[in-house]
């Protein structure tokens, strides 16, 4: 059995999805909501996400100084029967996979990596093939044009990245997402109500309200 760490962007839900296609059992989904998160997203639509998967989630509210401690403490209390490792939707960033590869290794588990070393734009075509769908819920306001908060990544999006040549995966912090909808879900989030708000140079989705569409109603 197998963790994941989950942050409700595209990157963690697209490492889970593809380790549970590679055979792995993911038993629980773990989320650290930080003081200062930069997805900019509820705690409760995290668990609204975990529902729709069918997977039992473990919520931890944490300070940045205390992160190793919480992560360590958090995820050895929840690996204690048979959990063999930790699924993680890193990409191609060295520092934080040498860190998950460390506290890991300390807690005795394997730090699985589904996405490491793809080209992200390979990534992101087969996020959408597979159907995924995911929002832009915050953005460098430096980099990141307002317009595209809250929107759908799509297209016109990459577009926009590619002629900053910015990382269309969004690996240097460059925006966050919030997936919807996809195969690993048994049903969709849609956004009923909410503003874009400007917090630490940063652009952020602030919801007000929200729906969950089961597959029956979406039929």
């Amino acid at each position: 059995m197998y963790l994941a760490s989950w942050s409700g962007g595209k990157d963690s839900c697209f490492a889970c999805y593809r380790a549970i296609k590679n055979g792995m059992k993911v038993s629980r989904l773990v989320h650290f909501d930080r003081l200062f998160n930069l997805h900019g997203v509820s705690a409760e639509m995290i668990k609204q996400q975990a529902e729709l998967a069918g997977i039992p989630l473990v919520q931890k509210k944490v300070e940045q100084e205390n992160f190793e401690h919480e992560f360590k403490k958090t995820v050895g209390a929840c690996a204690k029967n048979g959990t063999q490792g930790v699924v993680f939707g890193d990409i191609c960033l060295e520092p934080h996979k040498e860190w998950v590869d460390r506290v890991c290794g300390e807690l005795g588990l394997e730090a699985v990596e589904p996405l490491w070393g793809i080209k992200t734009e390979n990534i992101i075509r087969e996020f959408f093939q597979e159907g995924f769908e995911t929002i832009i819920v915050s953005g460098n306001q430096n980099l990141i044009d307002k317009r595209f908060i809250g929107r759908k990544m799509d297209g016109e999006f990459i577009e926009h990245l590619k002629s900053k040549n910015l990382d269309v995966c969004g690996e240097n912090g460059e925006f966050h997402t919030f997936v919807t909808s996809g195969p690993l879900f048994r049903g969709r989030i849609e956004i009923a109500d909410a503003d874009v708000t400007s917090r630490q140079g940063f652009w952020f989705l602030d919801v007000r309200d929200y729906k969950v569409i089961s597959q029956q109603e979406s039929v």
